[in-house]
């Protein structure tokens, strides 16, 4: 690739094509929805918990297959459900309540989605990446990382890999980390060798950076307690429950012998398995050298953003105390405004951020609705139910898997962790001879890779997944790969260790 293509490359995007949906996409949400509702529904769950699970299911289906946009099929059925609130949603009991408005609730209850602080954290990150992509900050960091790496492709995934790593010990937040710190910049890495969102050229370099960064955060989530907000919140739930104190140390030597392999081999590993078509490029650190020259020094504008960007992490990573990590992205984001970095006319342009804001809202409030229907406690309760006559390690490890597996139906890992740990560490409590500890650890080092599995499943994947780099197909695929990738890592390096150290 020669120096002259990349510089071509930055002049614009290509624009996605319009997909004609075939009729079997139209048909199979549909298919799914009828096909679940007209099973009865299983002993010990309600009618209309069931037929919630229907439509929920409908909905996972149509974002897989795509007969519309992600956030048109997660509308309709959340417009369905408030619709048909009354054999849906409630139970009989709550409708018999004096006062009770069906109407007014279900309508809380389909825009609850919208007052999530992890939804509005995900948007001040693209948020932040429009204020590096208008200021130039982010082209300059990302030609200094090309300057320094770029003569590999695999070095610049080993880069990314690294920052993250970095970063992961003193922010709680993936999304203030993944999404808002390093999203940024790689996502103007690409670009700089030709390999643009929404085009074939995506494959060339963009696909492999992105999907590398995505699955680090995972990675990096699991590996240190202060990494994700949840595992904080289950190390709480373990002390209650189980009376098991988890240690800062504790955990990362009880993470480390399973994630930090999946770590050092991620980015050689996803060269082979969704390898970039560019992967030297001998003259691209030169360009960047004279685009850097070309740039000058920083400007007054990207001065400013430098300084509220790191205020933002600061504040991530010692405000913890006294302001919300939410709170303290919506304070930079209005800072930004203020010092006219962004105008208010970019960011009310930003389809991507817009997109991505209803996509995860509507996702968190139907998530939401297995709770409130019943559902998960049921899907809990059954499991305990079925855990009789396996061995104590068997179903150690039964437990880890299942408690894995149902991320598929949260758009939250705080809402996880809340509504199923809880359940898990109780059936595993129940079982004789089973170490109680292992089991407890061994869920809760879960809550970061089981973030890579679905593009909602935790907050940095909806980014990733609107990129215009990973499309959903590829996502899907890549999602189950390595969901089930880092599971056995957990399983048959993790698990036997823990269990060794009794």
């Amino acid at each position: 690739m020669s120096a002259g293509q990349v510089q071509a490359a930055g002049h614009g995007h290509a624009a996605a094509k319009v997909r004609k949906p075939g009729l079997w996409r139209i048909l199979l949400p549909v298919a799914v929805a009828v096909a679940i509702a007209l099973i009865p529904a299983p002993a010990g769950l309600a009618p209309h918990a069931w037929y919630y699970f229907a439509i929920f299911s409908a909905v996972i289906a149509g974002l897989v297959v795509e007969p519309l946009p992600g956030p048109a099929v997660a509308l309709i059925g959340v417009v369905l459900v408030t619709v048909l609130a009354p054999w849906v949603l409630f139970s009989p009991a709550e409708m018999a309540k004096p006062g009770f408005k069906a109407a007014d609730d279900s309508l809380r209850w389909a825009l609850s989605g919208f007052a999530n602080p992890t939804v509005w954290l995900v948007f001040t990150a693209f948020m932040f990446g429009l204020g590096y992509e208008k200021t130039g900050l982010g082209r300059r960091v990302a030609l200094l990382l090309v300057r320094s790496l770029g003569r590999s492709t695999l070095r610049l995934g080993y880069a990314v890999t690294l920052t993250d790593a970095i970063l992961a010990p003193f922010t709680p937040s993936n999304t203030a980390r993944s999404a808002g710190t390093i999203f940024p910049v790689v996502r103007n890495l690409p670009p700089l060798y030709g390999s643009l969102p929404n085009d074939p050229s995506a494959l060339d370099v963009g696909s492999y950076i992105m999907w590398t960064t995505f699955a680090a955060g995972c990675i990096t989530s699991s590996l240190f307690l202060t990494a994700l907000a949840p595992n904080l919140l289950a190390v709480e739930f373990i002390r209650k429950i189980a009376n098991v104190d988890i240690t800062w140390a504790e955990w990362f030597f009880a993470a480390a012998p399973f994630a930090l392999p999946l770590l050092l081999v991620l980015p050689a590993l996803t060269y082979v398995v969704y390898p970039p078509r560019i992967k030297h490029g001998a003259e691209v650190p030169a360009w960047a050298a004279g685009e850097l020259e070309r740039m000058g020094p920083l400007s007054r504008r990207e001065m400013i953003l430098a300084f509220l960007v790191a205020l933002a992490v600061l504040m991530w990573i010692f405000g913890g105390h006294y302001v919300e990590a939410t709170t303290a992205a919506l304070i930079v984001l209005a800072l930004m405004l203020a010092t006219r970095v962004v105008a208010w006319e970019d960011m009310a342009a930003n389809k991507a951020a817009w997109t991505t804001l209803s996509l995860l809202a509507l996702l968190v409030t139907l998530a939401s609705g297995l709770s409130r229907t019943g559902f998960i406690k049921w899907f809990a309760d059954a499991v305990a139910t079925h855990m009789g006559g396996l061995s104590p390690t068997l179903s150690l490890l039964a437990l880890v898997s299942i408690y894995f597996f149902s991320h598929y139906m949260f758009a939250s890992i705080t809402a996880h962790t809340t509504a199923m740990l809880p359940v898990m560490l109780a059936v595993g409590m129940g079982i004789p001879g089973l170490p109680v500890a292992t089991l407890a650890t061994a869920l809760a080092v879960t809550h970061g890779i089981m973030g890579v599995i679905t593009p909602y499943a935790t907050g940095p994947a909806p980014v990733y997944y609107e990129s215009g780099y990973l499309p959903t197909g590829e996502f899907w695929k890549l999602a189950t790969l390595y969901g089930l990738l880092f599971l056995g890592a957990l399983l048959a390096i993790g698990v036997p260790l823990l269990l060794m150290r009794g």
